[in-house]
């Protein structure tokens, strides 16, 4: 898997995370919101981008059978992306600037995470500090390269901050999502 692939669905999981109540927690509703939000209700064009029969689909819509694994993660992450949209993201992102709400993250650091070149793995995770204007800008950010970018911003202050470290910038570091996570 390239580098590139790995980082998918950064802005996925994020929403999913700020916007948790908004996701439907039900496979149908999840199906349904997007069947119509995404695919304009075209069974045959969501069978084909998850790899399953128009038949499948009608029976995750229906209840009688639930997406397993990778199905299921997508599903979730596409549903949690087309319940935000732009007007709901910028009024959060308002919200979270005149609170002032930053937020606690992690990175893990196993396997995933380079340095220019070199693997540092270790246990554990990087815990970061977002700045309510990072929060905000993830909240605005509508591709996985920006989102990246604030993240990546965020791991530099980080290891910029510690003793004997300097001049790292954003794309120093290559993480993927699934190691990333609002605490």
């Amino acid at each position: 898997m390239t580098a590139d692939e790995s980082k998918k669905g950064t802005i996925a999981r994020f929403r999913e995370c700020l916007f948790r109540g908004r996701t439907p927690v039900r496979t149908t509703t999840q199906t349904a919101h997007v069947l119509e939000r995404k695919y304009g209700g075209n069974r045959q064009a969501i069978a084909a981008a998850y790899g399953v029969t128009p038949r499948t689909v009608g029976r995750w819509l229906q209840g009688t059978r639930t997406p397993q694994g990778d199905h299921a993660e997508r599903l979730r992450a596409e549903a949690a992306e087309v319940q935000t949209t732009e007007r709901g993201r910028e009024r959060r992102a308002r919200q979270i600037e005149k609170a002032q709400a930053g937020a606690n993250a992690e990175v893990s650091r196993a396997t995933t995470f380079d340095i220019r070149g070199s693997s540092a793995v270790r246990s554990g995770y990087v815990p970061l500090r977002l700045s309510a204007n990072e929060v905000a800008a993830l909240t605005r950010s509508d591709s996985d390269a920006g989102a990246q970018q604030i993240i990546g911003e965020a791991i530099a202050r980080y290891f910029n901050a510690g003793g004997g470290y300097a001049g790292f910038h954003w794309d120093d570091f290559d993480w993927a999502p699934e190691d990333f996570r609002l605490t």
